[in-house]
């Protein structure tokens, strides 16, 4: 059945609950990716807290939070995501990339017979 076909054989549709469901699923959505935002905007909050607590725990100067660390242009970033990039590629080995296939020979098995996944014993139905 065809979408035509079900929205005229199902015209006594309530289109105002469908737009209601669709409206709301749309907000759930997107209500749902802007507290996933907020939380991974607050993850480097949570992990500098820990880390100041832990820094302070061991009597070591632990610097305010109004003290913001250096601002990490993009540029930086890109070039030190390089650097991880071209440090990881040379720790693979060159390899010759020819592939080798050899042959093993292997005793007759049983196993691998096709005469043994026929059925020699036909049954006969009784009548």
């Amino acid at each position: 059945m065809t979408m035509i076909n079900f929205l005229t054989v199902n015209a006594g549709t309530n289109w105002t609950l469908v737009w209601v469901v669709t409206i709301v699923g749309y907000v759930v959505v997107f209500l749902a990716l802007l507290a996933l935002v907020y939380f991974y905007k607050l993850i480097p909050e949570i992990l500098n807290f820990q880390n100041r607590r832990r820094l302070k725990k061991s009597g070591k100067e632990v610097s305010t939070p109004e003290q913001k660390s250096e601002y990490m242009s993009g540029e930086v970033n890109a070039a030190i995501g390089m650097a991880l990039v071209m440090f990881f590629e040379e720790q693979h080995d060159d390899e010759s990339n020819i592939i080798t296939i050899k042959r093993v020979e292997r005793t007759y098995s049983p196993w691998s017979s096709k005469i043994y996944g026929t059925s020699h014993n036909v049954l006969v139905r009784n009548k």
